[in-house]
């Protein structure tokens, strides 16, 4: 911790190195804990007040340096400004069921220090360098003698789906503790069993990774990025154990989705090309055209046209290809040819081609039954009232917002 008559010089440096202006690190800063859900005051007066020694409160140090960060372009730590190094929640540990216990008692004890994390954009490419064999040796000396059964594991898939089915009706992470205690009571302690087979422990894996997931994304529709985004990496370590391809990519799919929904492409292409990789041959072509479509959005949030109209046609292709069924990770959010026109006209949208996209999302309007995607209908309307709008089409635009 810098001393308050002791100017911090690490900080000054790290910022000098940015050329960064403290009126330009302020703003950097409300916004990095706007997306944490916490407002901040803060100022270029504040900033020159921590050069010259003084400590920021609270969550104020890693918002601090997830700016930094972003505007450096390169990983900066509290450690390195100066600020110590505090621990809110491991990410991809050796351990996924101890991250597991310690995200869940933090979000049911509800420390703000974990529901107030920032999102932080050097974690998305963190799945690229996970070593899942030191996970997997962990992870195979915790047997205990609980014995497992294919049973268990049916009740976990079904009770997600009801947590999902809630979500899609009610919004705003609704039964977000209940889910959280669900996965750190009783089905991380499942993991730790004995399996009678390998398929079943498969199942189990996959079934707590794909719950691991909505977990992350309840928080991420409370706002709460940071906690979304370890939980979304948690996810990436049990799918890695369950199938390390096609749900393993599609945990990838999640994490390269909040950073573009958050505006930070940085990236995202070398995710979503890595997760379409993985599928690549091991699952069926309508996986990975909702696979190609993300890297598409990655492309165009980029700026690189040419790739991410060569994505788009390719995942138009893949779509229209039905012969082999949808593993149930990928069907949950609907009809494929539906998602995929939506991240079609969102592509659009970012390479500011208003008028296709509008197409797009009437599309996806279209292939979905409103009753059954509540939610997503809702999101859908609203996307294309911005793109009617964007067409200075205002009159329109107020009437769809007011359809959502």
């Amino acid at each position: 911790m810098a001393d308050r008559r002791t100017p911090n010089r690490r900080l000054a440096a790290v910022i000098a190195g940015t050329g960064v202006t403290y009126h330009a690190l302020a703003c950097e800063i409300r916004a990095v804990a706007a997306e944490a859900g916490q407002r901040l005051n803060t100022a270029p007066s504040n900033v020159a007040y921590w050069v010259a020694g003084g400590t920021p409160s609270g969550q104020t140090p890693l918002y601090l340096a997830e700016a930094l960060t972003r505007k450096a372009r390169r990983p900066v730590t509290p450690g390195e400004i100066g600020l110590g190094s505090p621990d809110i929640g491991a990410v991809l540990g050796t351990d996924p069921l101890a991250t597991a216990a310690d995200l869940g008692r933090s979000t049911l004890l509800r420390r703000r220090d974990f529901l107030n994390s920032a999102f932080t954009a050097t974690a998305v490419t963190l799945p690229l360098g996970y070593d899942h064999q030191a996970a997997a040796a962990t992870l195979q000396a915790a047997h205990r003698g609980l014995r497992i059964g294919s049973g268990e594991v049916t009740v976990v898939r079904e009770l997600t789906e009801h947590f999902r089915t809630a979500d899609d009706r009610l919004g705003g992470g609704h039964g977000l503790t209940t889910a959280t205690a669900y996965l750190t009571d009783t089905v991380t302690p499942l993991l730790a069993g004995r399996f009678p087979s390998a398929a079943v422990r498969t199942g189990a894996f996959a079934a707590a990774a794909q719950l691991a997931c909505l977990i992350g994304w309840k928080h991420h529709d409370a706002g709460r990025e940071g906690a979304a985004q370890k939980y979304y990496l948690l996810a990436f370590q049990l799918a890695c154990e369950a199938d390390p391809a096609g749900l393993a990519a599609w945990m990838m799919r999640a994490l390269t989705h909040q950073a573009l929904d958050l505006g930070h492409p940085a990236g995202c292409p070398e995710l979503a090309g890595e997760a379409l990789r993985r599928a690549a041959g091991r699952t069926d072509r309508r996986t990975r055209a909702l696979l190609q479509v993300t890297l598409a959005r990655a492309h165009g949030a980029a700026g690189d046209t040419r790739q991410a109209a060569a994505a788009l046609l390719a995942a138009e292709d893949a779509a229209s290809d039905t012969r082999d069924p949808v593993p149930s990770y990928a069907a949950a959010s609907g009809p494929v040819t539906a998602t995929v026109a939506s991240h079609t006209a969102k592509t659009l949208t970012a390479l500011h081609d208003h008028r296709a996209a509008e197409q797009h999302y009437r599309a996806a309007l279209a292939g979905r039954a409103p009753t059954a995607y509540q939610r997503t209908h809702a999101l859908t309307l609203a996307n294309l009232a911005d793109t009617v709008a964007a067409q200075h089409r205002h009159e329109e635009a107020v009437h769809l917002w007011h359809r959502t």
